[in-house]
């Protein structure tokens, strides 16, 4: 599994992946965007039935089961139109399995705050950083389900593709439940159509 740990810049993304991976691979400097590139990690997951199976075997050679961690840079309001290095790593998060998503819970003078109102820079507010994070990845979702519909419509007026119709039309309801802000995990797809559950896939939504 692949977890993408991401959050405002300055929240202590980097600090929390150093931590979980024992390791000081990312560095963590008060200024935004100090991860550029994404930082992994590997952590093995501690199983205790594992231990009594090489007890048992009378075996020292375990394989653990692991997570790979991904410290990913900042995201600020409006990554997914390409502010800050919105779009780069907005892509890095369709590659992972599952979001970590860290936010400022704490106050200290000493640490800048990225906020949109500058004025409102040394007021923290946890439910206001969530909602902007949220909001930037639902927009990037419905670029990418909008974009997919617009093509499966054009296919299903050329008549090449039989199932293209029927595709546009609950990607349209999909793009219209993200117009709303409401997440895509939240919409209810069929889990017992493989075809949807295919495309759903390959857009790796956020």
């Amino acid at each position: 599994m692949k977890l993408g740990i991401v959050g405002l810049p300055n929240v202590g993304k980097s600090t929390l992946f150093n931590a979980i991976t024992s390791t000081k691979n990312a560095e963590a400097a008060n200024y935004p965007f100090c991860t550029i590139e994404p930082n992994s990690g590997i952590v093995a997951v501690p199983d205790k039935r594992l231990d009594k199976l090489a007890e048992i075997w009378q075996t020292n050679k375990k394989t653990p089961a692991i997570v790979e961690f991904v410290d990913i840079a900042g995201l600020v309001k409006g990554a997914s139109q390409g502010a800050g290095l919105g779009n780069k790593f907005l892509g890095h998060i369709r590659e992972c399995d599952a979001i970590v998503h860290v936010v400022r819970c704490f106050d200290d003078d000493n640490i800048i705050h990225v906020v949109e109102d500058v004025t409102k820079a040394e007021a923290v507010d946890p439910i206001a950083d969530i909602d902007a994070i949220d909001y930037e990845l639902i927009l990037s979702d419905l670029e990418v389900v909008q974009n997919r519909a617009g093509r499966m419509a054009k296919a299903a007026k050329s008549g090449n593709n039989k199932g293209a119709a029927a595709e546009a039309a609950w990607l349209q309801k999909l793009a219209d439940h993200l117009s709303t802000g409401k997440p895509a995990r939240s919409f209810d797809f069929d889990e017992s159509d493989t075809e949807q559950q295919t495309v759903l896939h390959e857009m790796g939504l956020l």
